[in-house]
């Protein structure tokens, strides 16, 4: 493991999480240094949509390997890029996917767990061997569980936390850095995946959610903000256009 990717890892702290903002190219990613941000992460979303196209892979591998390069260039943090299911049908495929990243200056990867397009995981075993092959190239690997999505935390709680908790272990012995929950804003369940984990764990911040100091104390050691930041931008940015176009002036 290469000193950055050593000092990405070190900021996974259970109770002292590492804040994301995330960026979805260099400009955005200059803007987030500027703040103070300890590291980068691309979203897939807002990636994609600074594109104009949709999320789930459609931008093209090449593409996001250039915008890697281009976010790695303009600053000395350590940068995470969010590779959606890893840009392969199978683990070995994965791997040379995953290799490009690594050998593009990126620290860390999210990986998910269900294909672009599908509802249903991928079975636990089968996403295991890509995560394998993924943090056999030496970078973290942020492995995204998605049990929560579409799922109610209110009436299902319990047996999902359960099956998150399953899966955490296959990943950690698989070779993930950390764990990714995303859909989950229920402060017991947070809590209970936090305690239980053998990952530090990534939950994405949402608007009806704890916010950074309750999460911090729940046990999370990484929050990000998945497509949240480049939505906002993108809502500004129209909000101006209307007041100009308008007649209007705009706030800038």
């Amino acid at each position: 493991m290469n000193q950055k990717i050593q000092e990405f890892g070190d900021l996974h702290v259970p109770g002292d999480p590492l804040i994301l903002v995330n960026i979805w190219d260099a400009g955005s990613a200059k803007a987030v240094a500027a703040a103070g941000a300890k590291a980068l992460a691309t979203g897939s979303y807002g990636v994609a949509g600074a594109q104009g196209i949709a999320d789930g892979e459609a931008f093209p591998l090449d593409d996001a390997i250039i915008n890697l390069e281009h976010i790695v260039a303009v600053s000395d943090l350590p940068v995470s890029i969010d590779m959606e299911a890893g840009y392969g049908a199978d683990a070995g495929a994965v791997r040379q996917s995953v290799q490009r990243a690594f050998d593009a200056g990126a620290s860390g990867i999210n990986m998910e767990d269900r294909m672009p397009g599908e509802n249903r995981l991928i079975a636990p075993e089968v996403f295991a061997e890509r995560v394998a092959a993924a943090a056999s190239t030496g970078i973290w690997v942020n492995a995204r569980c998605d049990v929560f999505r579409g799922q109610s935390a209110e009436t299902d709680g319990d047996a999902l936390v359960a099956q998150v908790l399953e899966r955490a272990k296959i990943y950690a012995d698989a070779g993930a850095g950390s764990l990714f929950v995303p859909f989950l804003s229920d402060r017991k369940c947070i809590g209970a995946i936090c305690d239980a984990s053998p990952l530090p764990v990534n939950i994405l911040r949402s608007s009806d959610g704890p916010g950074a100091a309750e999460l911090a104390s729940l046990g999370v050691a990484r929050i990000s903000h998945g497509h949240q930041p480049w939505a906002a931008a993108m809502t500004w940015l129209t909000s101006q256009a209307e007041k100009v176009l308008g007649g209007e002036e705009p706030d800038y």
